[in-house]
């Protein structure tokens, strides 16, 4: 199993004028010390004005900046928001990023979440799937071929040799952010990597790498001549201290990421004024409500990866067990402290990682036998996880149950 640490750049209010510099300069450091302790990728978000919970609007420049103070780790790019930009834009940065990191990046693509990110670009949340779709067949011979042009309902571009071309040939290994459960499966069809970015349970998380790879195998349909790369990756909440009473304590940003999130992606359209959002102030009042009525700590808390080095390996033993790729280590969230993080990712890297790296081989040899078809995987009905996963969430917002048809969309 491999162990990526992923970033969307959070800033909770209040803020001062040292806020995002001080957080940009302390990631770096992250990253960094994340690199010397072999952890194997970075990845860090694309997402425009989302207050508090993601300041992290230009990933290339980020990137780019840790590409020359690491040496080893790979460089994610996730994700590149192909609903907010043209696809020559998009390949031209991806193409400079992979030049400038001697060839480490790992291309993730998306197509943005929230109003508050698409209206400003022109874009709607109906059309965001074609939008993305037709982005990705108009890319990738960006990234190719000498000469391209590419003329459909979204894009118009003529006949020109988009510079510079990546280092990786044919290009980059593709990633597809996986917000919504079901794109999951769906990436695994395309042939393409799959970053699931819903926090899920080990049980969970072998029903989807049965969906994914099941697709990869048997009903793999490509939209484009892109090399595939089978991998599917789970990002999970993430703090490794001494005891899991201390992990908790240093993980309170846990659960205000979930918060935010909910926050940006609910259909209610009211956001505040630009400028006078205050997330940090409304989770505080939404944490105060949950202890009047008597409701305890929020799942997030105690979920993922959050804990002592003995229970971060029992979990992990159980996330191996359904085979999944790699695990994303959410760290940086809410108002996490920096020495904090550098201790948890020292101590995981000492304590727990290196078991897990040593069991690879393995992985990979169970991996070959799936893709060569020697493996079988059994079709698994997906429907109870989707109502298990909505009814956590409603627990949490304080909501009834839903309908199957409500929780698929």
């Amino acid at each position: 199993m491999k162990f990526g640490v992923f970033y969307e750049l959070q800033i909770p209010r209040p803020w001062d004028e040292e806020s995002e510099y001080r957080l940009f300069q302390q990631t770096l450091d992250q990253i960094e010390l994340a690199d010397k302790l072999g952890y194997d990728n970075i990845w860090a978000v694309e997402h425009h004005f989302l207050e508090e919970y993601s300041h992290c609007s230009a990933p290339e420049v980020l990137l780019a900046a840790a590409s020359q103070r690491t040496k080893n780790i790979r460089i994610g790019h996730s994700v590149a928001q192909l609903t907010t930009s043209p696809p020559q834009r998009v390949a031209e940065r991806v193409s400079t990023l992979d030049l400038v990191s001697h060839g480490r990046v790992e291309f993730g693509m998306g197509e943005a979440g929230s109003l508050t990110e698409l209206e400003p670009f022109g874009r709607t949340k109906e059309e965001k799937r074609e939008v993305w779709e037709e982005a990705l067949k108009a890319l990738v011979p960006m990234m190719t071929e000498s000469a391209t042009e590419f003329h459909g309902k979204y894009f118009d571009f003529p006949l020109r040799n988009v510079l510079p071309k990546p280092r990786q040939k044919p290009h980059p290994p593709l990633w597809v952010a996986c917000t919504q459960l079901d794109t999951i499966a769906y990436a695994g069809q395309l042939g393409i990597g799959a970053l699931g970015f819903q926090f899920v349970g080990p049980e969970m998380a072998q029903a989807w790498v049965h969906a994914y790879y099941n697709n990869f195998t048997k009903r793999r349909a490509p939209i484009a001549g892109y090399q595939p790369n089978p991998g599917i990756a789970l990002v999970s909440m993430f703090m490794c201290s001494e005891t899991d009473e201390l992990a908790v304590q240093r993980s309170d940003g846990a659960t205000f990421f979930e918060f935010a999130i909910r926050y940006y992606s609910s259909s209610n359209g009211d956001r505040g004024k630009p400028g006078e959002v205050n997330l940090w102030e409304q989770y505080q009042a939404w944490l105060a409500e949950r202890q009047a009525e008597g409701k305890g700590l929020p799942r997030g808390a105690t979920s993922g990866l959050v804990g002592s080095p003995d229970k971060l390996r029992r979990r992990l033993n159980k996330f191996q067990e359904s085979n999944i790729d790699q695990v994303l280590l959410l760290v940086q969230a809410g108002q996490n402290k920096h020495e904090d993080i550098c201790a948890s990712l020292e101590l995981f890297a000492r304590e727990v990682m290196p078991e897990f790296h040593d069991r690879e081989p393995e992985h990979l040899k169970w991996k070959e036998g799936v893709l060569s078809g020697d493996i079988e995987l059994e079709e698994i009905d997906l429907s109870p996880h989707y109502i298990k996963r909505f009814d956590q969430y409603n627990q949490e917002m304080g909501r009834g149950k839903r309908s199957l048809e409500d929780a698929t969309g």
